[in-house]
């Protein structure tokens, strides 16, 4: 008897699993443990919130964002943001910074792959106004490199990666690296 009177308090702790997935509208991306979770958060920014090293604008968008889930206090991990190109979701969420707001996008939690409270956000909603995507990063990366204009992904056109490129090759092992694997491999 009290071998399931603790099992029972286990479930029931906020340890558990919780279903975050009422009524949310998030778009499957077919990963694998993948559970659609629309939830009530404050955006915060995650170094200020475990170390203390706060800036007052939350790090202007270059800092890891996160959200402190309303339902429990835990923080979960705003890792991506809903476009293709995998971009993070700092972007979407710096402007709302100390704010509470509803998101509604894809959770990853499983242990054996290592995660745990990933959080893929799709939309942003703040309390009285229509959800709003998450989807301007690579137009804020456009408006910020106006002279990376052209075709392709961005990051074939990104100033900083083709620097970078530059200096240490394509495998950043170097130039002559670079050079002995292309004839080699292609």
């Amino acid at each position: 008897m009290k071998y399931l009177i603790a099992s029972l308090a286990l479930i029931a702790s906020p340890l558990a699993a919780q279903d975050f997935s009422e009524g949310s509208n998030a778009k499957s991306w077919n990963l694998y443990a993948e559970v659609p979770a629309k939830f009530d958060a404050e955006v915060v920014d995650v170094l200020c919130t475990l170390t203390g090293d706060c800036p007052d604008d939350c790090g202007a968008g270059k800092r890891q964002m996160g959200l402190v889930r309303s339902a429990d206090g835990v923080l979960v991990l705003a890792m991506k943001n809903s476009q293709a190109a995998f971009t993070g979701a700092a972007v979407e969420l710096a402007p709302f910074c100390g704010q509470t707001v509803t998101v509604d996008g894809l959770m990853l939690d499983d242990p054996e792959l290592g995660a745990n409270n990933v959080y893929l956000l799709q939309t942003i909603q703040v309390a009285g106004s229509d959800p709003i995507k998450a989807n301007k990063w690579t137009k804020n990366w456009a408006a910020e490199h106006p002279e990376a204009k052209g075709k392709g992904p961005w990051f074939r056109r990104d100033p900083r990666v083709n620097d970078i490129i530059a200096q240490d090759g394509y495998l950043g092992l170097g130039l002559d690296v670079d050079q002995t694997f292309i004839g080699e491999n292609f």
